[in-house]
């Protein structure tokens, strides 16, 4: 069984919704941001990273970065750049890349769902991150960011959806520069709300695809704001967190490669050896395929030349997670061979999502700044959720979801809109 409930979102007004919209604040840095969202007073980013208002001296985690990120919110929505709608509703995300569309509810899920299993995860999360999200939570007084959840599908939702989206008029429609659709409907009807709430109810579980720091930093702020009431109420708003869940078949990872900095003492030759003990390894010609086209190959790009790797290993793994294309690279190359320790945090290793291509990482290759690179074959979801189905945790930066949410277009209030 799977909760959600309607909640009364903060939303662009009428014609404010591309100015405002931002990637997450993880997938940019804070120079990154400071550019974009230069001469942009409505970019969310002003929110989200709101160092980027202060100086750039300033630590990221210090307290007027989010003294100024609740000042932000609140002159957005003082300004009448962001209102709340006044009834609790279900909205539709759709976001369109490369001719597919995934159709995304956004709604609240439960934090006990959470803490009791019924929302599986399949990454670790760090403490400095997650205190970050939850004293901007706090601060804010809101979820500014939606956590990406999905599911195994159901026609029901799937046919409720798509006729919604098919007798209504989107709240906004636009393209991105990057060539990336997003549009959104606002259900506002009870009767749908409930048939929505009900075919969930038959959902069995939920998945984090990505934003495991944001749900574990909501679900946080909502334990910490029970335990301080004498008496708790049940339907406070701390108890559910801001969500856009999606069915699994409508997803599309990209695969998530890795550079090092160096052969950890090997020559180029005796590298190429250790190799071969595990893979066929096969220099390719230019202008030959590189991205890998099946799990266990793998592109790795060396002294100016692209090669292919093949797994030779023929043995059942011992559990899912040991059959990742990210473990089998990790097990049989990065650790024994390239001595990398622990990937979260080892700095000779870097991580390049797919969203960029292989010239990417012969650029960083070339630069001389990395020894080697390796292009793998994408995680799928069906491996995503038969782990967290296990209770099993994958590897760091196994899975990179295309396209990414924007923030900004859907924000969850901690305070009802009275």
């Amino acid at each position: 069984m799977s909760k959600i409930i309607p909640f009364q979102a903060i939303r662009p007004s009428q014609g404010l919704a591309q100015q405002i919209a931002a990637l997450p604040y993880d997938v940019v840095s804070s120079e990154e941001a400071r550019i974009i969202a230069e001469n942009n007073p409505l970019s969310f980013l002003h929110i989200d990273k709101a160092e980027i208002d202060l100086e750039p001296s300033i630590s990221p985690y210090d307290d007027a970065v989010y003294v100024k990120a609740k000042e932000n919110l609140d002159r957005l929505r003082k300004n009448g750049h962001l209102v709340q709608d006044e009834h609790p509703c279900l909205y539709i995300y759709s976001l369109t890349m490369n001719d597919r569309t995934q159709n995304g509810l956004v709604a609240c899920a439960s934090v006990d769902e959470y803490v009791n299993g019924g929302i599986k995860k399949h990454e670790l999360t760090l403490e400095k991150k997650e205190q970050d999200r939850i004293r901007h939570v706090d601060t804010c007084n809101a979820h500014t960011g939606p956590i990406f959840l999905t599911y195994r599908p159901m026609d029901s939702i799937a046919q409720i959806i798509e006729q919604w989206k098919s007798e209504h008029s989107p709240v906004f429609d636009y393209m991105e520069e990057d060539g990336i659709g997003h549009a959104g409907w606002v259900i506002d009807d009870p009767e749908i709300q409930t048939r929505l709430s009900t075919a969930f109810a038959e959902v069995p579980a939920l998945y984090i695809a990505d934003g495991h720091h944001r749900a574990a930093s909501a679900v946080k702020v909502g334990l910490l704001r029970r335990t301080a009431e004498q008496a708790p109420d049940p339907d406070a708003l701390y108890n559910f967190f801001l969500s856009v869940l999606f069915p699994s078949n409508e997803l599309k990872i990209l695969d998530y490669n890795r550079v090092v900095r160096d052969l950890n003492g090997h020559t180029k030759e005796d590298f190429l050896l250790a190799l071969a003990q595990d893979f066929i390894v096969e220099p390719l010609n230019p202008g030959a395929a590189i991205n890998p086209q099946a799990p266990k190959q793998y592109g790795m790009y060396l002294d100016g030349q692209w090669y292919r790797l093949a797994y030779r290993g023929t043995a059942a793994p011992a559990s899912p997670v040991d059959n990742l294309d990210v473990s089998v690279l990790g097990n049989t190359v990065l650790t024994p061979i390239l001595g990398i320790g622990d990937i979260r945090t080892d700095t000779r290793i870097h991580f390049v999502g797919g969203i960029r291509d292989t010239g990417e990482l012969e650029k960083m290759v070339d630069s001389s700044e990395y020894a080697v690179a390796f292009a793998l074959h994408p995680t799928s979801i069906d491996e995503v959720m038969e782990i967290a189905d296990q209770g099993l945790i994958m590897p760091p930066k196994s899975t990179w979801f295309e396209p990414k949410l924007r923030s900004g277009l859907f924000i969850h209030s901690l305070e009802a809109n009275e």
